[in-house]
């Protein structure tokens, strides 16, 4: 006997855990810890759902989502702008944990976003460690910049404070080197992406944690999934301004450090970038393009296996 399909949404937040059927309603809420999501998950494949969505909440889905899908469960983690986005157009402007769900379970149905394997515990390891990174090098930024108007006892804090900062950089860095280093699976495709001039660790670690589509997908795909591919921005005979948007802006930002350094020392895109600004791009819009052109190559690279030779990327 053939059964109506099932979608769930699921509702995250550090203290509960709400899930929405759609288009039986049915809900629950759960507590978000480890007994919470043992019951989730047992209610769960009693429904034998469809599809189930959750959003993108700073690390608070990452243990029900690896359990659920453990399970066999089909579960999706969406960008919460898309889920956003998709509410306003339906007309849900009212915001709560039991409504969340709910326009969670209808953006499974109306869009069915394609599964994917979620990251791997060591992702997440190395993804944290990023995070922590990002993080300390905010704090230390900030400091600085408190530093030079601050009176002599308070500058005196803030340089100890600097100091120790410092510390806790060089050692996110040596766990950075430890856990790309430790695994077998990421070796090889560090020891490719850091031959390429102005691929650093940082950069390649980002890509490793937080891009593991990379060799994977088109160049068109992978530079829409990252960010850096120009939509068009037309209406009838008008003819609007191309540009980039969305993506994952951890790896964008990565990326265009990368850029602005590969600019300097890449003979590839050394070329490519002094090519776009004798042609009048502005610098913004060729130091994009450098960023596309860049990933294209490190895609085109852990795909082919093949390490950086500059006269085999000329023509890319």
């Amino acid at each position: 006997m053939k059964t109506d399909p099932v979608f769930v949404g699921i509702d995250i937040s550090k203290a509960s855990i709400d899930v929405e059927l759609y288009p039986a309603s049915d809900t629950k809420r759960f507590a978000n810890d480890e007994v919470g999501r043992k019951q989730a998950r047992t209610w769960l494949k009693q429904r034998a759902p469809t599809l189930i969505v959750m959003e993108a909440t700073g690390g608070f889905e990452m243990p029900l989502a690896a359990l659920l899908a453990t399970a066999g469960l089909p579960v999706v983690v969406v960008n919460p702008r898309q889920v956003r986005d998709f509410a306003k157009a339906i007309g849900v402007l009212a915001k709560t944990d039991a409504v969340d769900a709910l326009v969670l379970a209808r953006f499974a149905q109306a869009v069915r976003p394609p599964l994917r394997a979620l990251k791997s515990e060591e992702s997440q390891a190395l993804e944290a460690v990023l995070t922590r990174r990002r993080q300390i090098v905010a704090m230390l930024t900030a400091e600085r910049n408190r530093l030079s108007k601050a009176a002599t006892p308070i500058a005196t804090q803030i340089e100890d404070h600097i100091v120790w900062l410092h510390l806790r950089l060089d050692e996110a860095n040596d766990n950075l080197d430890r856990l790309v280093r430790n695994s077998p699976l990421w070796r090889p495709k560090a020891d490719l992406l850091g031959s390429v001039p102005g691929i650093g660790r940082v950069v390649v670690s980002t890509l490793l944690a937080e891009l593991p589509e990379l060799g994977q997908l088109n160049r068109r795909q992978i530079s829409a999934l990252v960010g850096v591919c120009p939509f068009s921005r037309d209406s009838g005979a008008r003819r609007g301004k191309r540009m980039i948007w969305g993506g994952r802006a951890s790896v964008r930002a990565a990326l265009y450090m990368a850029a602005i350094c590969a600019a300097r020392f890449n003979p590839v895109i050394k070329q490519f970038y002094q090519r776009l600004l004798a042609a009048g791009k502005p610098k913004k819009v060729a130091i994009v393009a450098c960023m596309r052109k860049l990933l294209t190559i490190l895609n085109v690279m852990l795909r082919t296996n093949a390490s950086w030779r500059c006269e085999l990327v000329q023509r890319g």
